[in-house]
């Protein structure tokens, strides 16, 4: 846990031009696709786990709207500097809801029992020691029928698609993180997705730590991406 915190630490300063480059920008359209996903509406409560820059807890503030409220978690505090940045310079046209940004454990939520309408994680879940612990935590933290929206790298199921997606990490995106200075960080990655559930796996494990029904959806384009929705 303390060497992936000082990895994501490390790479808050190139991560969201990293993220805008590597992906073409799609992983905008994925994060909305996952905060659509929680069906959160105006005045509710959202929380972000493992929410890095920001991305996707200020689409949920948006999507609450000034008369709900978003907690953005995570346990690197560089990338929270990050995100308070961007929210500080987000245009003043959106009416966003409050957003407390807040350094934590994804294993041990500092939140009580249902205190969520929805919730997501993106690109965390895979970099936890303890999958079933963080599922069982998120689905504590919500409310009967709160949904959570888990996106993620998928590990597919099809092996055709893993060695797709094992080639590009190898060929595209650590050489473009060398040249941005963290080639090793992002060396990671495979490894990382490889050692992730699969989606069948993921679905099951939702189900056992105590959501009502969970469903993972593969993404395009190749379907490189996934996202576990779980209703609690």
């Amino acid at each position: 846990a303390s060497e992936r915190q000082t990895l994501f630490n490390d790479i808050a300063p190139v991560y969201d031009q990293l993220n805008d480059l590597l992906s073409l920008g799609l992983h905008r359209v994925w994060k909305r696709a996952a905060v659509k996903w929680t069906g959160v509406r105006p005045g509710d409560r959202a929380i972000d786990v493992c929410c890095g820059s920001g991305d996707v807890a200020l689409r949920l503030a948006d999507a609450v709207g000034p008369s709900g409220e978003v907690v953005g978690l995570d346990f690197a505090a560089a990338q929270l500097r990050v995100a308070a940045e961007k929210e500080a310079a987000h245009p003043t046209g959106y009416a966003l809801s409050p957003i407390v940004w807040q350094q934590g454990d994804a294993l041990a939520l500092p939140h009580p029992d249902g205190a969520f309408d929805g919730a997501t994680i993106g690109y965390g879940l895979r970099n936890v020691s303890d999958v079933p612990l963080a599922l069982s935590e998120l689905c504590r933290v919500l409310k009967p029928g709160g949904k959570a929206a888990v996106l993620d790298f998928n590990n597919a199921v099809d092996p055709n698609l893993n060695f797709a997606q094992g080639f590009v990490l190898d060929n595209v995106v650590v050489p473009v993180a060398e040249l941005n200075g963290v080639a090793a960080e992002y060396r990671y990655l495979r490894p990382s997705i490889e050692r992730y559930p699969k989606g069948p796996e993921l679905v099951q494990l939702a189900v056992d730590a105590g959501f009502s029904s969970a469903t993972f959806y593969e993404l395009e384009p190749a379907r490189l991406m996934g996202c576990l929705v779980c209703v609690k």
